[in-house]
Formats: C-alpha cells, sequence, structure tokens
C-alpha cells in the first residue's frame, strides 16, 4: 500500500457526520443543507440537449487532448471573459474531469518527492491541495489567512528557507471559504516570488462566475498579460462548467496557461486514462461559448445574497464576499462546532465549521470561530435557513 495513504485527514465532511451523531434535528422542520459547495439551480436546456445530441460519442474512444472543438471553445471564452488574447487551444489549453481531479493530478506531474520540500497552501483551503501534497510525497505548509485585512492570504509572510524549498503554490481566488479576490498588486508579488524560487502556481478559480459587483473579478491569466508575462510562464489556472453552468455532475472543466507544464500535465493524463467522454466534450463546448444563461445563474445567486447577508449580519458577523456562493461568518463564543451541531439539533440547518477546512497552525486554526453558510438551494429556502439561523443565535444559542 501506499504509506502516504495514512497521512490523509478526514474530508470535512466525514467529520460532520461524526459531528452530528446523536443530534435528531426537530421533526417538525424540513432539514437544509448549507454545508455542500453544491449547485442546486437546474441545468440549462440547451446543455442538456446538446449531451443527449451528442450520445453518438459514447461509441469512441475519447483523446486525453480532447477534441478542437473544446479547446478552441474554452479559449475563446478565456479570451471574452478577461479581455485577453485567446491561449493557443493546441498548447495552452487541456480540458480535464473537473477541477478537482485535475488539481490532485497536476500536483503529481509536477512534484519531485526526491527533491522535497514544501507546497504552499492558503488557510483555510479546499482539502484536495493537502491531499495532493501528501500523495506526492510532501508537506504542505499553511498561510492563515488575516481577519484584519479581509481574510487576505499573506503569502508574503512565508519564511525565506521555506520559499526556497517549495515547489508548488496554491492560491484559490475567488477564495473558498472567504469569497475574496486576489488582487493585481498581490500577483505581481506572487509571480515575483515564483521567480525567485522557481515554484510553480497553481490558481483555483472556480468560482470566478459568481460576483456580486459590476466588476467581474481578476483571473490569473489576465493578470499575468497585464504584468507583460505573455507565456504564462510557471502559471496553470484551473476552472468548471460545475458552478458557472450548473452542471457538477459532468465533471468537466479546464486548465489553461504555461504551455511547458501542461504538455507534461497532458503525458501524465495519457498514462492516467483520465480522457473526456465525447458526449461530455460536445456539451461543454457549447457550454463554454455561451455567456447569457452564466449572467442569468449570476442574478438568481446575487438575489439570494441580498435577501440573506442582512438577515445573517443582524445575529453573525459577516458581509457580502467578493465572488463565490459562501457566507463566511463569525459565530458568537468562537466554538463553530459546538454551533453548527446545536444548529443542527435544534433547526435541522446544515452549516460547515470553518475549523474543519483549516488547520492548526502555532499561530492558531484561522477557520475556528467560523461557519461556512453555501447559499445553493433556492432563494425561499436559503431565506428560510437564514431566519432560523437568526431564531437560533437569539434563543438557543449559549457559548461555552
Amino acid at each position: 500500500m501506499n504509506q502516504d495513504l495514512a497521512r490523509l485527514v478526514p474530508y470535512p465532511f466525514e467529520r460532520l457526520r461524526t459531528l452530528f451523531s446523536g443530534a435528531t434535528p426537530p421533526a417538525d422542520r424540513a432539514q437544509i443543507n448549507l454545508s455542500i459547495g453544491e449547485p442546486k439551480h437546474p441545468t440549462p436546456q440547451f446543455i442538456l440537449d446538446a449531451l443527449t445530441a451528442n450520445l453518438g460519442g459514447l461509441a469512441s474512444y475519447p483523446t486525453t487532448l480532447g477534441s478542437d472543438a473544446l479547446r478552441t471553445s474554452i479559449s475563446g471564452w478565456i479570451a471574452r471573459r478577461y479581455g485577453i488574447p485567446a491561449p493557443d487551444p493546441a498548447t495552452q489549453v487541456l480540458p480535464v474531469n473537473g477541477s478537482r481531479e485535475a488539481l490532485f493530478a497536476f500536483a503529481q506531474t509536477v512534484l519531485d518527492r526526491q527533491r522535497g520540500g514544501w507546497v504552499i497552501c492558503p488557510n483555510p483551503f479546499y482539502q484536495i491541495y493537502e491531499g495532493a501534497a501528501l500523495l506526492a510525497g510532501l508537506a504542505p505548509w499553511f498561510v492563515n489567512t488575516d481577519p484584519s485585512q479581509g481574510h487576505r492570504v499573506p503569502y508574503e509572510a512565508v519564511p525565506v528557507d521555506v520559499l526556497a524549498k517549495t515547489q508548488l503554490l496554491f492560491v484559490c481566488s475567488p477564495n473558498n471559504p472567504s469569497g475574496r479576490v486576489t488582487s493585481l498588486d498581490e500577483w505581481a508579488a506572487l509571480f515575483a516570488l515564483a521567480d525567485a524560487n522557481d515554484f510553480v502556481i497553481a490558481s483555483d478559480e472556480c468560482y470566478s462566475e459568481i460576483y456580486f459587483r459590476d466588476e467581474a473579478p481578476l483571473g490569473a491569466l489576465e493578470a499575468a498579460k497585464r504584468l507583460g508575462r505573455s507565456d504564462y510562464a510557471r502559471l496553470v489556472v484551473f476552472s468548471s462548467l460545475s458552478k458557472r453552468s450548473n452542471v457538477p455532475g459532468m465533471r468537466s472543466g479546464f486548465v489553461a496557461g504555461d504551455a511547458r507544464l501542461l504538455k507534461q500535465f497532458l503525458l501524465y493524463r495519457t498514462y492516467h486514462g483520465s480522457a473526456m467522454s465525447p458526449t461530455v466534450q460536445a456539451a461543454s463546448a457549447a457550454a463554454w461559448a455561451d455567456d447569457a444563461h452564466v449572467a442569468e445563474n449570476r442574478a438568481q445567486y446575487r438575489a439570494k445574497f441580498e435577501q440573506v447577508t442582512p438577515i445573517i449580519q443582524r445575529c453573525l458577523k459577516t458581509g457580502l464576499p467578493d465572488a463565490a456562493f459562501y457566507l463566511w461568518a463569525e459565530v458568537p463564543g468562537g466554538d463553530d462546532a459546538g454551533f453548527a451541531r446545536e444548529l443542527f439539533r435544534s433547526q435541522g440547518v446544515t452549516v460547515l465549521p470553518g475549523s474543519f477546512l483549516a488547520r492548526d497552525t502555532a499561530a492558531g486554526n484561522p477557520g475556528k470561530g467560523y461557519i461556512r453558510i453555501a447559499l445553493v438551494d433556492q432563494v425561499d429556502a436559503c431565506v428560510t435557513a437564514a431566519r432560523r439561523i437568526e431564531e437560533f443565535v437569539n434563543l438557543n444559542w449559549k457559548p461555552q
């Protein structure tokens, strides 16, 4: 057996099931689950039509590189969305089976366990980053978000000796769970660190299309282009249709950026056997080519946040994020796990304790004292859940 498997930490939702063991919610209240970041909006009909119109693709083995049509559609979307020249579909774009699979597999491609060293991760973080590092034989170095700076990740605080031994750095922008977007100045500093220490940056951007202000979130490729890094050296971005187009079950996304890195990633994937079905490729090409359904989807999230955020703000410290579909809320007393358990028991509402999304460090656990509220359900359900949270805080929650 791979000995590194023993280093893995249980996933947050496994820990949540254990936390809720023995807690029985009220029988007269429908349960509302706002813990998992799984989109609940209907899949657009034109994507379903594209799937069924291309069922003949099930009779063919797919190529790992993907179809020209899909890679061209992705490249065109990147150009439209970020206002930059279209990446070369032949060398700078690669379709993948969702960003989660790709984030893990990419780390296995670029990390050299014989060299050892570090994989830098934000803290809190998406657990795939940690698992990818551990199963590649390296260790994660966690950088705690700073609540006094709007939960910014202060990568500049990483010690020089750690940077010198870093092979890969993960960025999540818009961030899960805070929703914060990395600024151009921060990207400039990150690129400088990568150049000086010869490490790769993996930018997870799966929440980029859910935002609440007029200006769309800055992306890493856009930042690189604006900073004169047209070859995207040491940079690969990851995106997905799951949140953008409400198709999490299609497992469809892409990676784009440094052609040298993608050439090696394609080689890895050829042996890994992770090619996307031709049927899914055809539907994905249609989804990336259409922006109207994305605007409609974003409008639904905006409507939810407009109604829910003021309710939560009356009882918990939180605010409208830059992007993504989470509220990152501070709980009275700091016991996020106890808060989540009692909320489930008394109100039938499930949220995720922030400490489950982070790791303990010398400076503490930066998720402790927070809960993540995923506004993925329909408006009425989210509003009902928000009102129950307010009732719970006002009447039931007694911090230890």
